[in-house]
């Protein structure tokens, strides 16, 4: 009986411990229960993102896209003609655009190399900042770019005054008929994918320089010339091996296509000794001499600089391979939205020329004699 007595106080004991063993599957259900509600609320979520996407492409709108009408004032673009023409017809003075900008430059400034060639010389002074203003901790990709390149000796040493132009990717030229003028200047230089097909009567044909870096560089290559160079501009280092691989004729890494934030070009369609490197002083100088940023300054992630446009830049190298440099497709006025830049030469007619220049840029472009003979608005 004691030993009856004592199993049946041990089975008591025991069943608390049987009635939660039995209760476990239970709290299991409601866990699985549980993670299947979630899993059928993130299943939702992302079918209805999705559909809200879908909806929101115009996939039913059979209507062509409207063209943009464009007015310009005839006489204010028979203004410009004429202007234009009178740049081209006068005197070509030898390195007048370097000698203005020199003076709002230090006097290291005389010393600048628009490119990097392959027995080009290298100083510390290089690799003290990571790009756009240096190759920083890039030494050895730099050496392996350089080997890709044409010697310092293949450049060209013109035998005459070169008036060259940059034209900017500005609206400003829509509807100008400047395409004729810009294809009578020494050197054009255009920047990024700037079109040519349908706006040839505005921007023009022909194309000496192509300025870019991967991200702005035509998915379709565009330039009809077979001697245009392509200067190719490094702002962050996978650049380097996106230009290598262009040179070399060769895909670009798997894992370098990670870190290009747009889609860029698999092949520039031009010969291997028709790149150029440009030089990161270039950089350097618009910014830090000319719109007078802050130098570059370390930070606990990466680097704190202000990295000029690659327009301003493109101006910084005209003026050190060309006598006399002329800016289209550049600017806009907010003081006067209903007003147009149109080109920007030695003695150019801008908006800007309505109120006191004070910038450098309007120091280099205003000019109060071609103020006076603007048309008056209609």
């Amino acid at each position: 009986m004691g030993r009856s007595g004592a199993t049946l106080r041990e089975r008591g004991a025991a069943a608390p411990v049987v009635r939660l063993s039995l209760d476990v599957p239970k709290e299991n259900m409601r866990m699985r229960s549980c993670g299947a509600n979630r899993r059928l609320l993130v299943l939702c979520v992302v079918l209805g993102l999705v559909g809200l996407a879908v909806v929101s492409l115009p996939l039913f709108d059979s209507k062509p896209p409207r063209r943009l009408e464009w007015p310009v004032d005839p006489a204010h673009r028979k203004f410009v003609h004429k202007h234009v023409q009178s740049v081209l017809d006068s005197e070509c003075r030898t390195a007048q655009t370097r000698q203005a900008l020199l003076t709002l430059l230090p006097e290291s400034s005389k010393n600048t190399r628009p490119l990097l060639w392959r027995d080009s010389a290298l100083p510390e002074e290089l690799f003290r900042f990571t790009p756009p203003f240096g190759f920083k901790g890039l030494r050895h990709k730099l050496d392996d770019l350089l080997q890709l390149l044409p010697e310092s000796s293949s450049q060209l040493k013109p035998d005459q005054c070169r008036r060259c132009v940059v034209v900017g990717n500005g609206g400003v030229l829509r509807g100008l008929e400047l395409g004729r003028f810009i294809d009578q200047f020494d050197t054009v230089i255009r920047l990024n994918s700037g079109p040519l097909g349908e706006f040839v009567a505005d921007v023009g044909n022909r194309t000496s320089i192509r300025m870019s870096y991967p991200e702005g560089t035509p998915l379709k290559w565009a330039d009809p010339d077979p001697h245009a160079l392509f200067v190719a501009v490094v702002y962050k280092a996978v650049d380097m091996s996106w230009i290598s691989a262009m040179i070399r004729k060769a895909s670009v890494p798997l894992w370098d296509w990670l870190f290009f934030w747009r889609t860029v070009p698999d092949q520039v369609p031009i010969e291997s000794q028709r790149f150029r490197l440009l030089n990161p002083d270039v950089i350097r100088e618009a910014s830090q001499d000319l719109l007078k940023y802050p130098p570059p300054r370390p930070r606990l992630w990466g680097w704190d600089q202000n990295v000029p446009t690659l327009g301003v830049t493109a101006l910084t190298l005209a003026s050190l391979l060309c006598d006399q440099v002329s800016l289209a497709g550049y600017g806009y006025s907010l003081s006067q939205p209903g007003r147009r830049c149109t080109t920007t030469t030695t003695y150019p007619w801008t908006p800007c020329c309505r109120r006191r220049c004070t910038t450098w840029t309007e120091k280099l472009t205003c000019s109060e004699a071609s103020c006076s003979r603007e048309p008056s608005p209609t």
